[in-house]
């Protein structure tokens, strides 16, 4: 199936990385979002669960090993062309998870990838529901139900 254009949704994963208080962001190198910062994460693959599939793309994108891999959240994204038609939809879930060791190295999809203080995150231009998620994840971390 296309993911341009599809005739259904495509599942997609995404994860709120940390390290101490940073969150690990890539430069998208490809549409959708090509060029903007965003939490590493891509599609579900058929056969593998949403951890596994989130592993692997973290993996994948950054070089790094996740730990303590927890549910988040999900999200939709549907972007529609001029005329209307939906040219992505991507229903999405989000994990949080700690990177405890190893530097980031972007690979696959990601054009760049580095860590980000919080205070820092404003500027970047990252999507509102990628602001949210990552408040969300951090709200979880405060409060001990998360890593």
């Amino acid at each position: 199936m296309s993911r341009l254009y599809p005739d259904r949704p495509v599942v997609g994963v995404g994860a709120v990385v940390w390290r101490d208080d940073r969150v690990l962001l890539i430069r998208r190198g490809k549409p959708p979002r090509m060029g903007q910062w965003s939490l590493p994460g891509g599609a579900q693959r058929l056969g593998e669960t949403l951890r596994e599939a989130v592993t692997r793309e973290v993996r994948e994108e950054t070089g790094l090993e996740l730990g303590d891999v927890r549910l988040l959240t999900t999200v939709d994204l549907v972007e529609r062309d001029p005329d209307g038609r939906v040219r992505y939809h991507y229903t999405l879930v989000d994990f949080t998870a700690e990177a405890p060791r190893g530097e980031p190295v972007a690979g696959d999809d990601a054009a760049e990838v580095a860590w980000f203080a919080r205070g820092e995150l404003p500027g970047l231009g990252l999507w509102s529901e990628t602001l949210r998620i990552i408040e969300e994840a951090a709200l979880m971390r405060a409060r001990g139900a998360g890593p």
